[in-house]
């Protein structure tokens, strides 16, 4: 039995933006699966500590009256998500995160904010892992596909049903039954151990943003940059 069959850890963050860096959380899911079953979820709700932009709130349709009323404070929030998925890592269980790059980068920005301990601190200097990301996954293993490549267009691509997109709890199971069905699709993915293939997706990641980066330079973006580190880019202290 490959780990696309045993429990995968689902994981989703719904924010202030779109910079991991500077956005705050405003809701966050956490669900067990298991052979593309929900097991178990947890969810929270946050007061971010700032406005939520209209255009978030378009997004995940979280109000700011919403998030002052029903929100727990932003620190006990990012904090319970961490002790969480430290949980699971220290067992092995993969953490499935839709874009991780963000979501992870994002949840350590706000421990950092809020003067918490970070992933690395919680898991004894270890970085988190395993992690498993179906955007890396899917654009190494039909890097050819044209069409759109976020969560909703590459359900559909695998037969997953998103019931409501941009709902942390829908994303978090939709992401961890996305995971299982490209490896069913792909036995090379579903015959990795979950380190190796968190090690994989280390380099599918950073050889997709060199080739990203060349490719808007040759298209008359001398200056641009894509940050190729996954599953956890680099803090700037001016951003948090």
């Amino acid at each position: 039995m490959g780990w696309h069959q045993e429990l995968l850890i689902g994981f989703d963050l719904e924010t202030t933006g779109t910079d991991p860096r500077a956005a705050r959380i405003v809701t966050g899911a956490v669900i067990e699966v298991r052979a593309g079953e929900p097991m178990g979820r947890r969810e929270w709700l946050a007061d971010p500590g700032v406005e939520i932009p209209a255009d978030a709130v378009a997004v995940h349709g979280i109000s700011n009256e919403r998030a002052a009323a029903e929100g727990r404070p932003a620190d006990e929030v990012a904090g319970a998500i961490a002790d969480v998925l430290v949980s699971y890592w220290k067992t092995g269980v993969p953490v499935v995160a839709y874009n991780a790059a963000f979501d992870l980068t994002l949840l350590s920005a706000e421990l950092r904010r809020h003067g918490l301990p970070s992933l690395s601190d919680r898991l004894g200097g270890a970085l988190p892992a395993p992690v498993v990301d179906p955007y890396t996954i899917d654009r190494r293993v039909d890097r050819y596909r044209r069409g759109k490549r976020n969560l909703e267009a590459v359900c559909a691509e695998y037969g997953i049903v998103l019931d409501a997109a941009h709902n942390a709890a829908a994303d978090a199971l939709a992401a961890a039954r996305l995971a299982s069905a490209i490896a069913a699709r792909h036995p090379k993915i579903a015959a990795m151990a979950p380190a190796d293939l968190h090690r994989s997706q280390i380099e599918w990641y950073a050889e997709w943003a060199e080739d990203f980066q060349n490719f808007l330079r040759r298209k008359g973006e001398p200056d641009a940059v894509i940050d190729g580190t996954w599953p956890l880019r680099e803090l700037a202290d001016e951003k948090v």
